[in-house]
């Protein structure tokens, strides 16, 4: 799909809650920030990406053409340390267009301080409820002055967080400052409003027809086995144990389930392996680049969220991966994900692994009725979840900047 450009260039400044190899950086190019990116370079503007890398270096892999500008800073430096950094960011983000990634202080919170400098219009784009991490709308800060103060001045201070539910809550009533609100679920809109620009997928780069599915298996020593692939980091809430307990059921030494990544936030990866390593494979975090080589070597791409207000509010990318490269895909009946994947797919409650378990069999025993399957949702992927679907929508939100001077 080509789209015609006939409005003018802008410059817009993309501003991320964290640009380090542990935050937005650490998929290389994947995910929200570098699809919009992407997705407003494919429409001819001008886009750099401002951020404080936290406690790391820069993105894994910087993507071709888009320029990145990160300031370090230490994760618990509290407002000093924050305010140093920021002093550093702002003079240097210079869009005609600000556009805020999630709600936090770290990239909208910064966003809304540039607006009010420089009088530029600020959307804000949300793919999560941060809230929803802390306890939603029941959580509350028991507020007394020395606590409070403490809490700001001790080194090891809650309030030095910069994610702190405090911050985040602020943030949430801070939403009406904004421009333009973008989003990319229905949970999201329902409780924020905005427009609807789901996920892209770079359909070009995600080509079933450039790769070989036994070289991928051959070259990732996978070609002995029946795989199912969660191609992401595994967390508590994504489901993979059920994955593996359903693995148990089945108790077939032909399948393995491959995880390509890791959680790089805690031990999750060992305590899945010490409990299930005879039916794990893990592959190391890979580029963007190089991810459809991967989920090549894939039989069935699985993606069993369980059921969360956190969950509700996601787009899961191991959806598209799956769908933008024909692969059977399982998942399970939450949020977006059935209307994301339409008829293309295969649905089970959540939190079900004796339907997972039944599912899985049953595909691998009609395997060409779900490679067909798979074959539509390429179809639909390019319809309606690829980075020029996500153009044209963010061509809408920007009209009313196009007259502007």
């Amino acid at each position: 799909m080509n789209l015609s450009i006939t409005h003018r260039q802008l410059n817009i400044s993309l501003i991320v809650s964290d640009l380090s190899s542990k935050g937005a950086g650490r998929w290389g190019g994947g995910i929200r920030p570098f699809l919009l990116a992407q997705a407003l370079q494919n429409l001819g503007h001008q886009v750099k990406l401002f951020g404080i890398a936290y406690d790391s270096d820069g993105p894994l892999i910087n993507q071709q053409n888009l320029k990145i500008i990160t300031v370090p800073c230490s994760y618990y430096s509290g407002l000093g340390g924050s305010w140093r950094s920021l002093s550093q960011l702002l003079p240097q983000i210079d869009g005609d267009i600000l556009y805020a990634v999630k709600l936090k202080p770290s990239s909208y919170g910064i966003a809304l301080i540039k607006k009010y400098l420089s009088n530029r219009p600020l959307i804000v784009d949300i793919d999560d409820w941060e809230m929803s991490w802390f306890g939603g709308d029941y959580w509350q800060y028991h507020f007394k002055v020395k606590g409070f103060i403490k809490d700001i001045i001790k080194s090891d201070g809650p309030l030095k967080h910069p994610d702190h539910p405090l911050y985040l809550r602020w943030m949430e009533k801070l939403i009406n400052k904004a421009d333009a609100v973008t989003i990319h679920t229905q949970f999201i809109q329902q409780r924020f409003g905005g427009v609807y620009i789901p996920n892209g997928k770079d359909t070009i780069l995600f080509n079933p027809d450039n790769y070989d599915a036994e070289f991928s298996r051959n070259k990732y020593q996978l070609n002995e086995y029946k795989i199912l692939m969660f191609p992401g980091a595994p967390r508590p809430y994504k489901g993979v144990e059920d994955i593996l307990m359903a693995l148990d059921k089945l108790n077939n030494p032909e399948l393995k389930l491959v995880i390509v990544g890791g959680s790089p936030y805690d031990e999750y990866d060992q305590t899945l392996q010490k409990k299930w390593g005879k039916w794990l494979i893990q592959l190391p975090k890979s580029p963007v680049q190089q991810m459809p080589e991967i989920v090549a070597a894939a039989h069935l791409i699985v993606v069993p969220q369980q059921d969360t207000p956190a969950t509700k509010a996601q787009f899961p990318l191991k959806l598209t991966d799956g769908m933008a490269m024909a692969k059977p895909i399982l998942a399970t009946k939450v949020g977006d994900i059935p209307n994301i994947l339409g008829d293309t797919g295969y649905l089970v409650d959540p939190n079900s692994p004796e339907q997972l378990a039944d599912k899985i069999k049953w595909i691998f025993e009609h395997l060409e009725e779900a490679n067909n399957k798979g074959k539509l949702a390429r179809e639909r992927c390019i319809k309606y979840y690829s980075i020029e679907s996500m153009s044209e929508i963010l061509n809408q939100v920007l009209q009313p900047y196009y007259s502007q001077k």
